[in-house]
Order: C-alpha cells, then structure tokens, then sequence
C-alpha cells in the first residue's frame, strides 16, 4: 500500500481534535458531499422519469399502431382507406425477416356508435385472428380479450375502451349498434367483450378493436385485402433497420389491383408525438450539465479547504522531500473518500425516489395533456453505472487544477502557518 493513500486515509478517517481545525473545516466538506449526493440523486430521477415517460408513451402508440405499416401508396390521411392486397408470397418474405416477430392485416373504418341515450364518432378497427393482443390484454380492466378464430364466423365481440363505455353508459356484455355512412348506411351489432385504458385519450376516444372481417364485409373487401400490413419487430432500437429491410421487399412491388405499396414506421404515422418525445432528451442533457457543474464546483471548494487545513502537513511533507505530485495524490484520494461517500448517498436517495414512484404512484399526471396519468419512472443498472462513473470521473478531473495550489506553498512559511 502506497503511502500517500495511507496517510490520506488517516487524515479523512481519523477523530477530529477536539477545537482543532479540522472541526472548522468539517461543515464545508460536508456540503460539498450533500452537494454530490443531490446532484447524483437529482440526476437518477431524471434520466428515469423521461425514460419511463418515452417507453410509456412510445409503447402505447406502437400499441394503436404497430413498428411499421405497409398500405397502399395512394391513401390520404383519413381511417377510409382503400383496400391493398397481399400475396402469400410477399407475407412469407416479411414474416421471415430477421427481428420481424408480428404481420397481420388490420383495416379501419369510421362510423358513429349509437346506444338510447346518446351517439359517438369511433374507428372500427378490424384485426387478424392471430393479431397479437399483448397490448391490449396489459391494459384490460375488465371483461376478457376476444377470440377470433378464422373457422368460425365473423365474430360480434369487440374490445371498448373505458372512455368511450362510460360515454355511452355501457359494459361488459351489453350490446350496441354502429352505423357506418357510405352509398348506403349500414348497420353492425356488436357486444362488448372487454374494457380497455391505455390513458392515451386521443386514441381512447376513437377505436373499437373487432374481427377484420366486419370491416372486409362493410367496404365488400377480399379476404386478403385490408387498408394495410401491421408489423411488430422484436427489439425498437433498430427499428430503422427493420424498417429498411421491410420497404426492400415491398418497393417496387404492386398489388394485384396494380397499386404501390408505402412502408412507413410509427414515427413517421405519429411524428408530432415523437419529436415531443425527443425534445425531452435536451432536457436531460441540460439537467446532467447543470448538476455536474454544481457539483464540480462543490468539490473544487471543497479541496481548497482541505489543503487550507492541511497547509503545514504539506510544508512538513515538502521538508522531509516528498515531491508535489505525491502530496497532490494525498488530497486526491482524500477527495476520493468524499466523492464516494457523496455517491452512495445520491444512489440511496435516488434510487429511493424511484422506487417509490414506481410503486406507489405518488406523483399523479392529468391524461389529457401528459398521456399517463402518474409519472412514470423506468431506471437500469446500465444508466446508474453511467451517472456514478460519468460523475466519480468527471469530480476527479475537475479537481486537478486546484491541487496545483500545492506546488507553490513554501514549506518554511507552511510550517509556521496557523
């Protein structure tokens, strides 16, 4: 063991004289490691709410809409789309793509509910029978998710939202007419299966999940045709990939009513909630900025002090030879222990935060305007590590410029110093 880190050792760790300097010294050392300790804490809960708050709300989009969408190079914007084909062919190729794990029709249709009391605009959205209802089935709240199965009739049972079930006074079980305007009007029963919230209200308000089928009948669509292809990939940091490898095997390719199909990614079908989403990492990096610099100030203050403190035990050092940078590693494994000290208590405190939040939902959120209706937090072992080593490494390199203080004292003025 290295000298300089034992005698910087016994100084940190060693009782202060009763009436020394060291006890002066003391309330200084100990805000600059409160210091660390909420710049760190601070941080934590940072980087976690706006994690968790993306993966919410990315995950509740993707849910409506799926990673990627193929459709017909032709549709507008609207839910009244016209219908594109698929081949075996072009299916078989997509589902086999690597990272592809989801590819169904979906196909949607825009209609007015109608119960006794009163009437609402939905989108009916037809699904596959081998649609993947994760998304779904982790927000039921009540009734169960429907089975469609392709060797049975088109099924009634829809899934309805929360919002639209207490707008229209309905409930598991009951069921209710929807009326869809074209050349003529036409009308569907249906009966709810279950209720779903996803706190998205935008979306909440509009969709009725049903059998694909129903909307192939109303627009009198083959059994291939729908107003698209929904893919879900298995890992959303490389969607852009997936993306890619998909629009290869679509371009140039029409479907059997010669029309060109159009691949897109949810960022591009809902790019205002995604750049939203992506403005709230600016906010982070100025948040990481402004608490390293509160705490590498901290640290410069409080180095200073401690080699203030120590001012004739550096003239004694100088005396009996040690060199400079020697006694410059004193001090820095003695800012060292504070540093330390200064991180364990910024990850009890943030980690704490978090997981209160997490659990107990302390922090609530208005729906409407936020999307969830508590803050969410979403912390990994990965952005922990990187904020301890991030800050531990950036404390020490801040705190190289003061110790240069320590080559000009002279050791015959430091030993008399008091």
């Amino acid at each position: 063991m290295n000298f300089e880190f034992t005698i910087a050792r016994r100084i940190h760790f060693q009782p202060n004289r009763e009436g020394g300097r060291n006890n002066q010294t003391k309330p200084a050392v100990r805000i600059a490691t409160i210091g660390i300790a909420l710049g760190l804490a601070v941080m934590l809960v940072a980087v976690a709410v706006v994690t968790g708050f993306k993966e919410q709300v990315s995950g509740k989009v993707i849910g409506f809409g799926s990673h990627i969408q193929i459709t017909s190079l032709t549709n507008n914007t609207t839910y009244e789309t016209e219908a594109v084909s698929f081949s075996d062919t072009l299916l078989s190729a997509i589902r086999g793509t690597e990272g592809i794990r989801y590819a169904g029709l979906f196909a949607t249709k825009p209609g007015i509910l109608k119960c006794d009391r009163d009437f609402h605009g939905i989108v009916l959205k037809g699904v596959s029978p081998d649609y993947d209802f994760t998304f779904f089935a982790n927000n039921l709240i009540a009734g169960e998710i429907p089975h469609y199965s392709p060797d049975s009739a088109a099924s009634k049972e829809v899934l309805l939202s929360r919002k639209i079930a207490d707008l229209m006074q309905l409930n598991v079980g009951d069921t209710f007419l929807a009326y869809f305007i074209q050349e003529s009007v036409r009308v569907r029963k249906f009966t709810v299966a279950g209720l779903y919230d996803t706190g998205l209200v935008d979306f909440d308000n509009l969709f009725i999940i049903s059998d694909l089928r129903h909307v192939q009948s109303l627009n009198d669509w083959a059994s291939d045709e729908g107003s698209g292809l929904e893919i879900l990939v298995d890992d959303y940091d490389r969607l852009s990939e997936r993306t890619e490898a998909v629009f290869q095997l679509a371009t140039n390719r029409f479907d059997r009513h010669k029309r060109a199909y159009y691949t897109c990614s949810i960022r591009d079908l809902q790019p205002q909630i995604f750049s939203w989403l992506s403005l709230l990492d600016m906010n982070v990096v100025v948040i990481l900025i402004l608490m390293m610099a509160v705490s590498g100030f901290n640290m410069i203050s409080e180095l200073l002090i401690l080699i203030l403190d120590k001012t004739s035990l550096i003239g004694s050092l100088k005396s009996f030879g040690a060199h400079d940078w020697s006694i410059r590693r004193i001090f820095l494994y003695q800012a060292g222990f504070l540093i330390g000290k200064g991180l364990l208590w910024g990850n009890a405190i943030g980690i704490a935060l978090c997981m209160i939040q997490k659990y107990l939902h302390v922090i609530p959120l208005d729906p409407t305007v936020y999307y969830v209706d508590t803050v969410p937090v979403h912390l990994t072992l990965g952005w922990v590590l990187a904020l301890n080593i991030g800050t531990a490494l950036l404390a020490i390199l801040v705190l190289m410029l003061p110790s240069h203080v320590i080559a000009k004292i002279s050791p015959a003025k430091s030993i008399r110093f008091e």
